[in-house]
């Protein structure tokens, strides 16, 4: 099996500058390198780089997967907008991780696959999946939680483990988070027994009016102070971090559901419980269709029997001289015959009369090999 593996990074909150360009192309003469990505491809040799250390100094996203199975995701974002405290909830150790380092979160997600073998496209996963940062950054920690089902999926937490908090509208995820349970390969049935304690709670806009009276009730310095930063320009994330604490404000809306917390066997329990149970089911669909379709199959036939049932002795003749051409398409055409002739004779009670007049087409044809084992074939 030959070698595959992708890298990609992906810078978003401020471009690289000449140097930091110059200093990644010192690992890779062949990488795409731009102002705001790293990203190259390897089926010999390997990567010069240290992904951690690059998401400290360079880029927001990074993105690798290899054919033997390995599929590792870093997000980096701003501590103020996502708590290392918060995402240790979520991401306690491998293979959901998080780390904090010059004011960012860094969070890693790693997924393994034994065996592997598979050739992935790559390219391009990464921008599927990166909307999740922003959604993070705005509180909606879904894709935590799809970390933290990993997490238990590769059984690194013992049964007894209670889950975090559920975040609502699991049941519906957007493309990203979609893209994200596929590359971390979330099993469905766990997803869908996690879903189940996950209330669905409608994303409308914000109103205007209450967004409005909130702006008009901070204090007059710390609105100088937050126009004076969205003017220098230098913090991407202002309009982000605004909005957050609008919404932690806002009477009844939490991203987080309040719900009984279950423990990891449990979790699993209920996943065992629902794969049998949607094998079960698809065991029975297909039986059911395989019934159909033989029920169908009898109609055809028996339809077919009514329309050649006056005409056996025609049938029979037309027997003897396909099989007179000596032609292998003829035989087979002299054989459909003689299967319409013996389910005839079974459905009238005259299968002694048919079994006689066989075994004289078998004395009379007994030098033709090739028509006798055709007959052998299907047992006349």
């Amino acid at each position: 099996m030959s070698e595959y593996q992708y890298y990609e990074f992906q810078a978003i909150d401020r471009r690289l500058g000449e140097k930091e360009m110059q200093e990644l192309r010192g690992y890779s003469s062949r990488a795409r390198i731009t102002a705001t990505s790293f990203v190259n491809e390897y089926s010999f040799g390997s990567f010069k780089g240290n992904a951690d250390v690059w998401m400290e100094k360079y880029f927001d996203g990074y993105l690798y997967s290899a054919n033997w199975g390995t599929h590792v995701l870093q997000l980096r974002l701003p501590a103020k907008l996502l708590s290392a405290e918060t995402a240790q909830l979520y991401c306690q150790d491998d293979p959901a991780s998080v780390r904090e380092k010059s004011g960012n979160v860094i969070l890693t997600f790693r997924s393994e696959e034994e065996g592997g073998g598979e050739w992935v496209d790559a390219d391009g996963l990464l921008s599927s999946i990166l909307p999740i940062r922003d959604d993070l950054a705005r509180g909606d920690l879904r894709s935590l939680y799809l970390a933290w089902l990993l997490c238990v999926q590769e059984g690194d937490l013992d049964d007894d483990h209670l889950e975090p908090p559920v975040p609502a509208n699991l049941g519906e995820l957007s493309g990203p988070l979609s893209s994200l349970a596929e590359f971390l390969r979330i099993d469905s049935d766990l997803l869908d027994v996690a879903e189940e304690a996950s209330p669905r709670i409608r994303s409308d806009s914000s109103d205007r009016r209450e967004m409005s009276d909130w702006v008009a009730s901070l204090p007059a310095k710390e609105k100088d102070e937050l126009l004076l930063r969205l003017m220098d320009g230098g913090d991407a994330h202002l309009g982000t971090e605004l909005c957050s604490r609008f919404r932690r404000t806002r009477s009844g809306r939490s991203p987080v559901a309040e719900s009984p917390r279950r423990t990891v066997a449990a979790l699993r329990s209920a996943a065992e419980d629902r794969e049998l149970t949607r094998r079960d089911e698809a065991a029975r669909k297909v039986a059911e269709e395989f019934a159909s379709r033989k029920r169908e199959a009898a109609l055809v036939r028996e339809r077919h029997l009514d329309a050649v049932a006056g005409r056996v002795p025609e049938l029979w003749k037309t027997v003897d001289d396909l099989i007179a051409t000596k032609l292998p398409k003829n035989y087979d055409a002299a054989v459909l015959h003689l299967v319409d002739l013996r389910d005839l004779a079974t459905r009238h009670g005259t299968q002694a009369d048919f079994a006689e007049r066989i075994a004289a087409v078998r004395d009379a044809q007994s030098r033709k090999p090739s028509f006798i084992d055709r007959l052998n074939r299907i047992g006349l």
